[in-house]
Parts: structure tokens; sequence; C-alpha cells
């Protein structure tokens, strides 16, 4: 593995919610890719157009979205943003305590009506009461939280959809998507949106957003009267791809993505989840046995790959000192653990704690 991901030789990389590596095989990729625009130019650019499509139906395929109903974007923030200028200003969001603010500041900002959820042992009964009183029309959340770590309950989403079934629920994947076997027209969800760079290991500049029926029907209805250009070169774009996918997409960014995807598809994403899960779980025991997680948290029945630790400022500095790459976020310091982690790793971790 080091060979593919040249940093784990010096590094005990924790850190993947903040950024997924680069492989050997994709800068290579990338290089080549650069030399043949250097090369080419235009003529590059048209027999690359292509590689925009190969994408979209790679990543329908592999995460279970329509061809059609799925979307191309720079990150997710510039998805988000398109799909919330897209609704009726009427719709009231239904909002987690410390969401990720790309996804509560744009619907605070735009003027949304919006409730907030507390986060704690009651989470999925604190969502249901909410729904009762607050009466909204969507829910938007992080599948896992980038603080804490805390992953949203998969049956609980398929609940919470069939049981409301005109209740729209828009999730960010960003912090999940790569890391688990997962189809998104069977989650319940309406909206799934993310960008590529962290656990998809697909470097930066490009994202994706799928969309059931449902929500595509619910937005830009407006824009959806309004006759399509005739331009030529726009020829097969509807309206939904006008507003979600304008002007050029980039060869390289999302070139890199595909490639990502072949190389992660290849491995199995059931691999994947499988393996972080079982490093995951007992990352998890062994650090509630040191008493920095609690207990609520360790038994939900869905976990993420991340985890938010209670650390004071001399042990963050020792494993700085240990080359051990993790990052502050909220009041504690974030670990998170991908395919690519050992054991090694974990017990490395597990000396600096218990030397503080």
């Amino acid at each position: 593995m080091n060979l593919s991901f040249p940093i784990l030789k010096n590094y005990t990389y924790l850190n993947t919610a903040n950024s997924g590596l680069l492989s050997t095989n994709l800068a290579a990729w990338r290089n080549k890719h650069d030399e043949a625009f250097m090369a080419g130019g235009s003529i590059f650019r048209m027999e690359n157009l292509p590689l925009i499509d190969e994408l979209r139906n790679n990543i329908s395929r592999i995460f279970g979205s329509k061809p059609e109903n799925t979307f191309l974007v720079q990150n997710f923030s510039v998805g988000f943003n398109t799909l919330l200028s897209g609704l009726d200003k009427n719709h009231r969001f239904l909002l987690l305590e410390e969401e990720y603010p790309s996804v509560s500041y744009p619907v605070i900002s735009m003027g949304f009506d919006y409730h907030i959820i507390n986060i704690d042992e009651n989470l999925e009964y604190n969502i249901i009461k909410a729904i009762d009183v607050f009466k909204p029309t969507i829910f938007a959340f992080s599948m896992v939280q980038y603080i804490s770590g805390l992953r949203m309950d998969d049956d609980f989403i398929q609940k919470l959809k069939s049981t409301y079934p005109n209740l729209l629920l828009i999730g960010d994947g960003t912090q999940f998507l790569g890391t688990v076997d997962f189809n998104f027209e069977k989650s319940g969800l309406d909206a799934l949106l993310g960008s590529g760079y962290k656990w998809l290991l697909g470097g930066y500049g490009n994202g994706y957003v799928f969309l059931s029926d449902q929500m595509k029907a619910a937005i830009y209805m407006k824009n959806k009267l309004a006759a399509l250009p005739a331009a030529p070169f726009l020829k097969g774009k509807d309206h939904l791809s006008m507003c979600f996918e304008p002007g050029h997409l980039d060869s390289l960014n999302f070139g890199t993505l595909n490639e990502s995807l072949n190389y992660l598809d290849a491995i199995g994403f059931d691999w994947i989840e499988k393996t972080n899960q079982t490093r995951c779980d007992k990352a998890r025991l062994e650090l509630s046995s040191r008493g920095l997680i609690p207990d609520w948290m360790l038994n939900r029945k869905y976990q993420s790959t991340i985890m938010s630790l209670p650390l004071e400022q001399k042990t963050v500095d020792k494993l700085a000192a240990a080359k051990i790459l993790c990052s502050p976020r909220g009041t504690g310091t974030r670990i998170s653990f991908h395919f690519y982690n050992t054991e090694e790793d974990l017990d490395k971790l597990l000396k600096v704690l218990d030397q503080s």
C-alpha cells in the first residue's frame, strides 16, 4: 500500500476526513493527461469529451443512481447551493446542530425557515418530534457529522421516507461516500451531494449530485418552462444539467475522480466497508476504554470512519511529534481511518495516547 501512497512511508495518516490521498498511479495519469493536452490543445479536448459521460455512467452504476438524475459539480457547496436556488422559498428546513457550515449557512442565508435539532443519544426521537411540531418540508443533514463522526442511521432514513413520503431528504455524502457499499435508489434519500477529494480519493475540483425523481420534479420549475438553447454544442443537455453543469467540465479533475473510482471499484466497496468497519470498531473499543468516546456513540448501530477525541494540547503536540496526522475540529481532535490504514497505525496512536 505504501507504494501506491508514498506519504504512508513517512506519516501515520489518520486524516482522510481532511483530505484523501493521491496515489502514484493517479499522479502518473494526471501527468499523461496534461502532456496530451499540451500537445493537442482543442483536438485533445474534443477527443476527451466522452470522459465526462463515462464518469457519469460510472458513478451512477457504482452507487445506484440513475444516470439522467446524476450531475457532476465542482464540489458539494456548488451542488448544494445550486439545488437550493431551484427550490421554492416557502420550503421549511430541519438542520442538525454543529452541522457542516456548507450545509447550514446557505439554508439560513437564503432566507429559508429552519429549525435546528439537538444531537445526543435521543437523536432519532428528536428528529421525529421536530417533524411533528415544526412540519418541515425538507430535512438536510450530513450523512456523517464532520466533527463528531456521528453517522446517520440507514434504517432510520428509510423509515423517515416511508413515514413522511412528502418530506424531502437531502444528504451531504462528502464524509460518507467511499467508506461503504452504497445504493442511492434504495437509501430513501431524495438527494445525495458530495465532493470527491476525501474518501473517494479523487483529488480536488470534482463532486456529484444524485437526485430522486421526486426531487428532480420539485426543483427549477420555472426554468423548465423556458425553451432550451439551440446551440449545437449544447445538444443533449436538459434544463437541470443547464443549472448544475453550466459551462465546461474539467477533464483533468473529473477524469481523476473517474480513475479513482475505477481503482476503488476494482478493490471492491464491500471489502472497503468491511475493512474500515473492522479497523474502526477496534479503535472505538480501545478509545472508549480510555474514556475518549461516550457510550451512546459507541452503541449506535451504524458507525462512521471518523472519531473525535477530547485531547489536551500537550497530547496533540505529542501526536504531531510522532508524525500522526489528524485535525482539530470543534472542541476535539478528529481522527479517521480508511482502508489503507493498518493495525500498526492504531497501535502507534494508542501508544502516544497512553504515554499522555
